[in-house]
Parts: C-alpha cells; structure tokens; sequence
C-alpha cells in the first residue's frame, strides 16, 4: 500500500537534505501495510517531489518521540512541542531511501479532481 503525504515545502528541503529523518504525524494510516510514501510538497509547491520507504513507525508520548528521534527530527525542540500541544500520543515516520524526482509531478495533470491531502490520502495500485 502507498500514500500521499502532504508536507510543508520547508520540511521537505530538511528531507532532501538528510537533516529530517522522521516525519511527524498526529494521526497515522490505519493500513499498517503502507510500505511507500509519496511526498506532496504544499503550497507553493504543489507537486509531488519524492517519495521514501516507510522504517520504523514510531508511537509514543511526544516526550517520549522527542528523546528518541530529536537528532534525526530536523526540527527545533519548540517546533516539535509545538506542533503536539496538547497531544498525549503522536507518530514519528523513519524516512528510508528518499529518492527525489527529477521532475515534480502535478498531481492535477493525472486527476484535474486531485485535493491536496489534509494529512494523507491511500493511493490505489
């Protein structure tokens, strides 16, 4: 199974980079086969610019996700906190083999009816 991800342009840069080896999720697919993610880079972007293998799907307290990831997370402490305020549980996604695409996909040139993922959408097969 495969998803799209929609992730802020400034995250992906971290991606590509090698700073951001974990992606962060409040909520995580309930199709635990998800094997591939597809990363929709949101606006200004609005393309697909990669895709990535999942690793370990991490879940914990974000306290917890915090000890365990923060040199691999790409973020600043207070980003982190900031985004899972209030949050007991939350997702961090190991990022395996991102390969950049030399040429971004519009998603709306497949499907002119293509939505950007609030979070992430199952793509079919």
């Amino acid at each position: 199974m495969r998803v799209i991800l929609s992730i802020r342009p400034k995250h992906v840069r971290k991606i590509i980079s090698g700073k951001k080896r974990y992606e962060f999720r409040k909520v995580i697919f309930k199709d635990r086969s998800v094997h591939e993610i597809y990363v929709y880079s949101s606006s200004p972007v609005k393309k697909i610019v990669g895709k990535f293998n999942v690793g370990q799907i991490l879940e914990d307290h974000p306290e917890a996700l915090w000890e365990k990831v923060k040199d691999d997370s790409g973020l600043t402490k207070s980003d982190f906190y900031s985004y899972f305020s209030g949050k007991n549980k939350g997702y961090a996604i190991e990022i395996v083999n991102f390969v950049l695409f030399e040429e971004p996909i519009d998603p709306k040139k497949i499907d002119p009816k293509f939505i950007p993922p609030q979070s992430f959408i199952y793509l079919k097969d």
